[in-house]
């Protein structure tokens, strides 16, 4: 290895220095880019004396000492490998941004954003790091709700968002109601999200994915973590069982609200049961619990072949009794949210440059609410919700490596999905309020191509054609990602595509009291409920120098044959669903500077909506009610050899409503679709965290942490909705909703 320009020479040392922290320093000094990954690196310290070197004498110093290898690209990037027999050139030239928000948070050239938990430095607000929630501090995704899950994506919809584990489609939103992530981050390696120039293996949804891996490495030796925080506890571990061959991890997390609620669980419940009858419930026997665990196989026969299996589950429970003393009447609110997945894969490796990948999957969906009535003792109605996924698919996918300048990838999935939902009512008889079931199969063939040369371009582009057997529609959808060296700092980015998608979640019509969970999941079915649409192409510029990165881009999106509920108090008469079409154009900005172990960075984002329906506002266009028009969010951390601290503050703009008037009648509403905004949001948020060891002999080793989300304990307004549309001549209420206010979480974590 050598680098063709003359090297300046810098002094430089390290005093059991962590490496990735010395590989920050070397690229602020010698102004070049590492690329490694975390399992290479992770718990390795270097001691060097202080000496002037050259970038090569440095480098050949900590091979040295760290027998690591080190291969360059474009005389700038530096490769890291644990040893020639392991290296991965190839994924690690991918990435175009190391360390994005933090350590353990990269951008590559395809787009997407890596996540890895295990190694991930401290956010704001997050003690663990919740997978979902360390997405929405990336540029272009904010969370108006305040929820893990309810994240909106370039304007998009929560639905719009693809979740996927170890090749297995999840529909389940979060934990007590979304506020956590239903995902581990324990059990979790590597969390890849796209939010544009998506490969064209991923289909089914418009907005993003986030697709989540466990490990699949097999270990030989036994690891094991357990932790808590105020709101569960939970316990992770793999297991070698055949040496090189048979491993297996699995995990499992728990709430202990049942037992201690503590006063971060109080504050979570608060916000949840706003505006509800369960606010005012102090029953002591009111169960609200989650559980979630998973179990993974790994299997490796030969060099040749690996293969896995995977099993997810994860549930809610909710039994909430309130008592009205007045009229002796009692309402009981049960609910539970399951979502169960099991996934195969076997990774075929032909030749040294040709690989296969097969997978398949089964998820099982179940959400079951029943709202009981009572009067004296007996049941005198029930209100009954259901809502019911099976999804299951299987594929396989061809990677061919040409050269070192072209690869290609072609592949084939087939779908099944089976959608019903149901609301029943229950007094004397049963009456069936609304249902359907709808069934669809998906045959989709895919191929991309990738070409990449440092002195020109890096350019990939695919296609992805899918045919709808029961809908009996074919859709074709080209992608396109383009990078480009403009000069020595700056690179150019340009992505485009299409996508489509049959599932989506559409507002009940039946509402009923609780006004938790009030969106069923249902398929497309060619006519009220057409396929949705999504076309977009974003361009900007990426800068990276001495210690200092710049990532902007645009983007516009167009979305038809989107749906939406008539909003009846707006036409009592008309409660069907409409088809529209939604337009968004939006800047992401995001800048970041490294120095002295200070981190810090600053995201904004512009987003403008606009959505119309046919009649509906006249057939004119309207603000869109996921509109967030400015989001800016700010952080500063530091890190000292085990001690890291960070604090972030987050402003944005509020939401559109509807605004309303008192009149004769009840309210009314004369001004049109969402011409108003609630006030500006922002919060502070603080996290801190601690690693340590027991002693120097024991692989025993601990964690705490502190974390406080909303430290001036800011009242924001988030929400103004309106129910009780459904009847002509019922009143309509106004639903308002507020952020969570000061909420401290702790944190304890052993490994070993």
């Amino acid at each position: 290895m050598a680098f063709s320009q003359e090297e300046a020479k810098y002094y430089m040392s390290f005093n059991d220095t962590n490496l990735d922290i010395a590989f920050e320093k070397i690229e602020d000094v010698y102004n070049v880019r590492f690329s490694f990954q975390d399992d290479n690196i992770v718990g390795i310290k270097i001691t060097l004396n202080k000496e002037k070197r050259s970038l090569q004498e440095l480098l050949d110093a900590i091979k040295k000492k760290t027998k690591l290898d080190f291969d360059v690209i474009a005389n700038r990037y530096i490769v890291v490998n644990a040893s020639k027999l392991n290296s991965n050139i190839q994924e690690l030239e991918k990435i175009i941004i190391n360390s994005y928000l933090t350590k353990g948070i990269t951008k590559n050239k395809d787009a997407s954003y890596q996540i890895s938990p295990a190694s991930l430095g401290i956010l704001p607000g997050l003690t663990e790091p919740d997978i979902l929630e360390s997405i929405q501090l990336l540029p272009g995704v904010v969370s108006p709700n305040e929820t893990a899950s309810g994240f909106l994506v370039r304007g998009g919809k929560m639905d719009q968002n693809r979740l996927i584990w170890d090749g297995i489609n999840m529909y389940h939103k979060g934990h007590l109601f979304g506020m956590i992530s239903p995902f581990n981050p324990n059990a979790t390696k590597k969390v890849n999200f796209i939010n544009k120039g998506s490969n064209p293996r991923y289909g089914e949804r418009v907005s993003s994915v986030i697709s989540m891996t466990t490990t699949t490495k097999i270990d030989d030796e036994f690891k094991a973590q357990l932790g808590f925080n105020g709101i569960n506890v939970d316990a992770y571990f793999e297991a070698p069982i055949i040496e090189n061959k048979l491993a297996i991890q699995a995990s499992i997390r728990s709430s202990y609200a049942n037992t201690y609620q503590s006063f971060t669980f109080n504050k979570l419940a608060d916000k949840v049961f706003e505006s509800t009858k369960i606010k005012n419930g102090d029953n002591p026997n009111n169960d609200f619990s989650f559980l979630d665990y998973n179990i993974k196989m790994n299997y490796k026969p030969n060099a040749n072949n690996t293969m896995f299996a995977s099993i997810i589950s994860i549930d809610n429970t909710l039994d909430y009794t309130v008592n009205d003393s007045e009229t002796l009447t009692t309402f009981n609110d049960r609910m539970s949210i399951n979502n169960t997945g099991y996934g195969l894969g076997w990774t075929k490796k032909w030749n040294i440059n040709l690989k296969q990948y097969t997978s398949a999957y089964f998820s099982e969906y179940k959400l079951n609410y029943n709202f009981l009535t009572s009067e004296g003792g007996d049941q005198t109605s029930d209100f009954e919700k259901r809502n019911i996924i099976f999804d299951s698919g299987i594929s396989t996918e061809f990677d061919l490596e040409i050269n070192k300048k072209n690869r290609a990838t072609f592949g084939y999935q087939y779908v099944l999905k089976d959608v019903a939902f149901a609301f029943l009512n229950t007094t004397n008889l049963q009456f069936v309020l609304d249902e359907d079931k709808t069934v669809v199969q998906t045959h989709s063939v895919y191929a991309n191509y990738g070409y990449k040369n440092p002195k020109l371009f890096d350019v990939e582009v695919g296609g992805r054609a899918t045919y709808f057997q029961e809908l009996e529609a074919f859709r074709f959808e080209p992608r396109l990602l383009l990078y480009k060296n403009l000069f020595k700092h700056v690179k150019l980015q340009i992505s485009a595509e299409v996508k489509n998608q049959i599932i989506s979640e559409i507002d009940e019509t039946i509402i009923s009291d609780l006004s938790l969970e009030n969106r069923v999941w249902r398929l497309a079915n060619g006519e009220e409920f057409p396929i949705i649409n999504s076309k977009q192409i974003s361009a900007g510029f990426i800068y990276t120098n001495k210690g200092w990165t710049i990532d902007i881009d645009n983007y516009y999106k167009k979305l038809d044959h989107i749906t939406a509920l008539s909003l009846g108090f707006l036409n009592p008469e008309n409660s069907n669903f409409n088809l529209g079409e939604q337009h968004i154009y939006g800047v992401d900005l995001f800048l970041r500077k490294r120095f002295n172990g200070f981190n810090t960075w600053l995201s904004y984002s512009f987003n403008n909506s606009k959505s119309k329906y046919d009649n509906i506002n006249d057939d004119d266009y309207f603000t869109s009610r996921s509109n967030v028009r400015h989001a800016f969010s700010t952080s500063l951390s530091y890190k000292l050899s085990n001690f890291q601290v960070a604090l972030g503050w987050r402003w944005q703009t509020g939401k559109p409503y509807t605004e309303s008037t008192s009149g004769d009648d009840g309210l009314e509403f004369n001004d049109g679709i969402n011409t108003k905004r609630l006030p500006d949001y922002h919060r502070l948020d603080l996290s801190s965290t601690y690693k340590f060891k027991f002693s120097k002999d024991r692989k025993l080793r601990a964690k705490v942490g502190l974390s406080i989300r909303n430290v001036y304990n800011k009242t924001n307004f988030i929400s103004r909705e309106y129910r009780g549309n459904n009847d002509i001549n019922g009143d309509i209420e106004t639903i308002d909703k507020f952020s969570i206010g000061f909420t401290p979480n702790l944190m304890f974590r052993l490994y070993w």
